[in-house]
């Protein structure tokens, strides 16, 4: 019955406990991770994914700058010679 009495009591409330700092910080990191595992889930190739993901990006960047500079006339001239 002494067994018992001590965890009824609070016998436990010297253990330590981890500061509110250091929580935050863990469960911000196991939210990352679980987020990274859920974006992967179900491809062979994650990685591969996001290299394609970002060169289709980098290709319409491109392709808009190229579009604006020859609304604005800067495009590529030609020069013809005779």
């Amino acid at each position: 019955m002494g067994v018992c009495d001590s965890c009824l009591f609070g016998a436990n409330d010297d253990s330590e406990q981890p500061d509110v700092e250091a929580q935050r910080r863990q469960q911000a990191e196991a939210a990352e991770k679980r987020a990274k595992e859920a974006e992967g889930r179900g491809l062979k190739d994650p990685e591969g994914v996001k290299r394609k993901r970002q060169k289709m990006e980098e290709a319409e960047k491109k392709a808009a700058e190229v579009e604006a500079g020859g609304q604005q006339g800067e495009g590529l001239k030609w020069q013809v010679s005779s």
